[in-house]
């Protein structure tokens, strides 16, 4: 009785994560070349590129001494620009 109650407790939640799994059926990726390329790769790609922009406007303006510690902010900024590229881009 006791092994009959666990594989069905077991058969239950192997159908629920299977059920919700269907989300998962489109990875969004593009084709550049032939070759498929995750979409987040391009996300960080731009978030780095457009850290570099503000960095050199930062240059600029002579503002770059107000940012501190670089070290963190920059990658910081990097991720919060490739994450926002991804919740724009790609959410459904």
């Amino acid at each position: 009785m006791i092994i009959a109650a666990r594989r069905a407790f077991a058969g239950a939640v192997a159908m629920t994560a299977l059920l919700t799994m269907t989300g998962c059926s489109h990875a969004p990726d593009f084709n550049i070349l032939g070759s498929y390329f995750p979409a987040w790769l391009l996300c960080i790609a731009v978030g780095i590129v457009l850290t570099s922009l503000v960095y050199w406007g930062l240059q600029r303006a002579h503002l770059e001494r107000e940012v501190q510690p670089s070290i963190l902010v920059y990658p910081c900024m990097a991720a919060l620009l490739a994450f926002t590229l991804w919740l724009l881009l790609f959410s459904r």
